[in-house]
């Protein structure tokens, strides 16, 4: 049986978030999940999260400030029902261990939800032109879990997002295992079984190394390591 994944996802109102949307859905497929895509206030697929596998926060709009105790200096469009939704769901994974995995803004909900905050604004790590991409290359830490998902060699990862993550805001309980300069690209829970928060896009597959594929395998093989046997 293929392990169930709940994978959250902005309310779909354009052809861009359409095309954003499938390319999560078709790495986590090609790495042998079924997705449950949830937008805000959906139930998980019908049913309750002891049905779920794992819980993967995908990218989209900045994390509305007071969710982590903070005035509005530097954000831009938000949606505090999806903030809401999403920690919600986070924490019921968290409760159960359940294997999460947090990209670019999902990477800034595991950090709030974590008990961490945002700088709200930094240059240099959003494209102008929409379409575009900023490159920057990371190493993983040996031994972490991002490491044995990808390997320890030097990588090319793509950025697209203008709030950030340096040690200062960085939760309680999480540990960082990349970075660019004093930013923390890639984080880990040392509190849970597999829990991993990457600040780039890795299912935006043209635009890194072929290792980074390795994120989805490593989470959706965390993920199948709690689906039931078959009975008898």
């Amino acid at each position: 049986m293929k392990p169930r994944i709940a994978l959250t996802l902005p309310v779909q109102s354009s052809s861009g978030r359409v095309a954003a949307r499938d390319r999560y859905v078709a790495a986590l497929e090609a790495a042998g999940a079924e997705v449950v895509q949830l937008e805000p206030g959906a139930d998980v697929g019908g049913a309750d999260m002891e049905q779920i596998e794992a819980l993967c926060l995908s990218g989209g709009e900045d994390v509305e400030p007071r969710f982590y105790g903070a005035v509005n200096t530097a954000s831009e469009e938000t949606d505090e029902k999806r903030d809401a939704y999403e920690l919600s769901l986070l924490r019921h994974a968290l409760d159960r261990d359940l294997p999460v995995l947090g990209i670019c803004r999902g990477f800034q909900v595991l950090n709030v939800g974590f008990g961490g905050s945002l700088e709200q604004h930094r240059e240099g790590h959003r494209p102008s032109d929409v379409k575009g991409v900023v490159r920057h290359r990371i190493t993983a830490a040996p031994g972490s879990l991002l490491a044995q998902a990808i390997g320890t060699e030097e990588q090319l990862v793509n950025s697209r997002h203008h709030q950030v993550v340096t040690d200062r805001e960085l939760a309680p309980g999480l540990r960082p295992t990349a970075r660019v300069g004093d930013l923390v690209e890639a984080f880990e829970s040392t509190r849970h079984r597999f829990v991993l928060g990457v600040q780039w896009h890795p299912e935006r597959v043209a635009e890194v190394d072929p290792q980074g594929q390795g994120v989805f395998a490593a989470f959706v093989a965390a993920a199948a390591a709690r689906v039931p046997s078959p009975a008898g």
